[in-house]
């Protein structure tokens, strides 16, 4: 079992910054890929952005430029930086994990945190 708990949602100007972070416990976390995916309200839950278990990293072309995500082995830690917040940003975030590497497709991931509300004002 993995254990994923996210923090840093909140409320942002368009423009601004959030950092959001997710926390991984239980089983060897450095073997699993850690993504982030967000669904706003009517939507699908989408792919953001993910690291490998060798740090490779994928973004989604919507935040391709203004995001990165890293990852703190000694914190197990995932880190994603979001810059240059849009409006259209606003949704729940969610960390998830799976064995060693990431996918665009949330039906792969084996364990979900609680996810994290992100609101972006214009």
């Amino acid at each position: 079992q993995v254990q994923l708990v996210e923090s840093g949602g909140g409320l942002a100007q368009a423009g601004g910054s959030l950092r959001l972070s997710c926390i991984a416990s239980g089983r060897t976390t450095s073997s699993y890929a850690i993504a982030w995916f967000r669904q706003a309200p009517g939507k699908e839950r989408e792919f953001v952005a993910g690291i490998s278990y060798s740090d490779n990293t994928d973004y989604a072309a919507t935040v391709k430029g203004r995001s990165t995500i890293s990852r703190d082995i000694a914190k197990s830690t995932v880190v994603l930086q979001m810059n240059s917040l849009k409006p259209e940003d606003t949704a729940v975030y969610y960390c998830a994990a799976r064995k060693y590497y990431t996918t665009f497709s949330r039906a792969t991931y084996e364990y979900w945190g609680q996810g994290t509300q992100v609101t972006v004002s214009s």
